[in-house]
């Protein structure tokens, strides 16, 4: 190849929309794999998967997925949320909220207990496992761990990540197993049923829905609102459903395409090269999730003792995960969406206002005690 040629297939390799479109042939061929295996939300999971491992095999390609994308994909699951909020469930909701503040507050002691076995297993400091370890505070984790002297970014980034990963190809896993006792049938009727109707009884309301959603989600992404894409959708849905506005579920297809969005952005956000002691970090990521995963099965079980919801929502609602990929699971099994929803939105909250406060305020005692020590 000439000299020219090869400029040409540089300057093709650079070109980020034909990045996209063979990231997003991937993300759909993962999609499509895993549907065909029946695996449970085969569009997040399958795409997910297959570019965590495309990465791996296109060396001299560098896989792309615009957050513009991903940032769609969650204004539809914001919208699907705010649809499963009425008055009644907001009452219910309101009756939770001591539970919440407590079983909140549990999982992220337990988060700290499993950060500090791991930073004592590891060697690595405890302040940098525990800004990996608080469970669905990616962003506001990273952002603090810039601004804290001592914090290892890249493992901070990893653990995060790995932990969500693991989490969403685990729940997954979990719910659909003997263990949850779940049949994926009512899934299927749900499906037909929507399907159905299509787009055709979504006109022209939807229309309405789509734009209060849009500016919403821009709205709540000016005023700094945590994970503003999806909140912003979900409150503007609530608020409009709430006055009587009557909105329609999204046809199966839509949904679909909502989960690749999001999938196709969780593959490419692990990167193993930039990490130093990749096999005992990987190990101990794993050890992380999976305890974490434990500590969530316990107190979802003690929640359906204090209230009269499933171990499926309970457990969905406590998952430390993503609260957009619970609440497509919670879809796919028929969990109580707003239950699931307002558990994880309340800890995406609390993590948001109260965490990196008391984050700081630990790390600076831990760092005087050392002076004073010395």
């Amino acid at each position: 190849m000439d000299g020219t040629g090869e400029a040409r297939v540089a300057l093709w390799k650079k070109s980020k929309w034909v990045r996209f479109v063979i990231t997003f042939a991937i993300a759909v061929l993962g999609g499509f794999v895993f549907q065909l295996i029946h695996m449970p939300i085969p569009w997040l999971l399958g795409s997910m998967v297959f570019l965590v491992i495309g990465s791996r095999l296109f060396k001299g390609i560098t896989l792309y997925w615009p957050g513009q994308v991903r940032d769609t994909g969650m204004v539809i699951i914001g919208y699907t949320l705010g649809l499963s909020f009425t008055l009644s469930t907001l009452t219910q909701i309101g009756l939770q909220l001591p539970t919440m503040i407590l079983f909140t507050s549990l999982l992220l002691l337990c988060a700290g207990a499993i950060a500090y076995l791991i930073s004592k297993l590891s060697g690595i400091p405890f302040p940098t496992v525990l800004m990996g370890s608080i469970p669905g505070g990616l962003s506001q984790m990273i952002t603090l761990a810039e601004e804290v002297k001592g914090i290892d970014i890249t493992v901070v980034t990893f653990l995060q990540v790995s932990r969500l990963m693991m989490i969403i190809f685990c729940v997954p896993l979990l719910i659909f197993s003997p263990l949850f006792h779940v049949s994926g049938s009512h899934s299927a009727v749900a499906a037909a049923a929507s399907g159905s109707a299509g787009f055709v009884t979504l006109s022209p309301h939807i229309w309405v829905f789509a734009a209060v959603c849009v500016l919403s989600a821009f709205i709540a992404k000016k005023i700094k609102l945590p994970t503003a894409f999806l909140l912003g959708p979900m409150i503007g849905t609530i608020l409009l459903n709430l006055t009587g506005y009557e909105g329609h579920a999204l046809p199966p297809v839509v949904l679909s395409l909502s989960q690749l969005m999001i999938g196709g952005y969780i593959g490419l956000l692990l990167d193993l090269e930039s990490l130093k002691y990749k096999a005992k970090i990987v190990l101990l990521a794993i050890l992380s999730g999976v305890l974490l995963i434990g500590v969530s099965m316990g107190l979802s079980l003690l929640l359906t003792r204090m209230h009269d919801i499933t171990i499926v929502t309970a457990f969905l609602g406590l998952s430390p995960g993503g609260m957009d990929q619970m609440a497509l699971i919670a879809k796919e099994v028929n969990g109580d969406l707003s239950i699931v929803t307002c558990y994880q939105l309340f800890r995406t909250f609390f993590i948001f206002f109260a965490v990196p406060p008391l984050l700081k305020a630990v790390f600076r005692s831990m760092l005087k005690g050392k002076e004073f020590t010395n």
